[in-house]
């Protein structure tokens, strides 16, 4: 869900590049995967990088398509009008975190990271009773804006258009974390090798220097 929105923006733009139509359906990455490994009908895949490597390995993909083409990091947001604190290193993260009266975070590569933090600091027990789990399909940037999580993380591409929020900034960069979202090929198209060509040509335009300012526009990275 991250890539949603920039994905919205580049496939029009591609279309009126090239005529070509690319229609996404965003959805959760772990349902994404699946539709993936049970062969439904697509053309491309677009997950995060270790999503990508795990379907790779189980040969859903071709081996030769994983392209990388945009990088994503971690924000943190506040309802508006809330008191700010002032997060700038590590140790006031943590500070935040044990501050706050309740804590959201979002699944995928991004709450996997943050719980891997929230456990070397040895604060995972306390504060599982703060947590709130975003329910399916609904992203913590809203939660955070109706006030009903205090502190809020997630990709900054789905924080930074969202009125209701305080965005505090990304993650210190002690504790920064980078995700890259990476796009393949179902292994399912393998025996079409036209179709093949011309997803590819999509690849390289997702990745080309004619996106940055789209992707940065979403809050968002090209690929270094």
């Amino acid at each position: 869900m991250a890539t949603k929105a920039v994905l919205a923006q580049l496939t029009q733009s591609y279309k009126e590049l090239t005529g070509v139509t690319v229609e996404i359906e965003s959805v959760g990455g772990v349902d994404a995967a699946k539709r993936i490994q049970q062969e439904e009908k697509f053309d491309m895949v677009l997950l995060a990088s270790d999503a990508i490597a795990r379907l790779k390995d189980a040969g859903s993909v071709i081996a030769n398509s994983p392209h990388d083409w945009v990088q994503s990091e971690i924000a943190m947001a506040i309802p508006s009008g809330a008191s700010s604190p002032l997060i700038k290193d590590e140790a006031t993260l943590k500070a935040a975190v044990l501050g706050s009266s309740s804590i959201s975070y979002s699944t995928g590569p991004s709450g996997v990271y943050l719980e891997k933090l929230f456990e070397r600091w040895g604060v995972l027990d306390d504060i599982k009773a703060r947590l709130v789990v975003p329910p399916p399909g609904i992203p913590v940037g809203s939660l955070v804006a109706k006030g009903e999580v205090a502190l809020g993380f997630q990709q900054m591409s789905e924080l930074i258009s969202l009125s209701g929020i305080n965005i505090l900034g990304k993650l210190p960069q002690d504790v920064a974390f980078i995700t890259t979202f990476c796009a393949a090929i179902p292994s399912a198209v393998s025996s079409q090798p036209e179709r093949i060509h011309a997803i590819k040509d999509f690849f390289h335009y997702l990745s080309s220097e004619t996106t940055h300012e789209v992707k940065r526009a979403h809050g968002m990275s090209p690929m270094p």
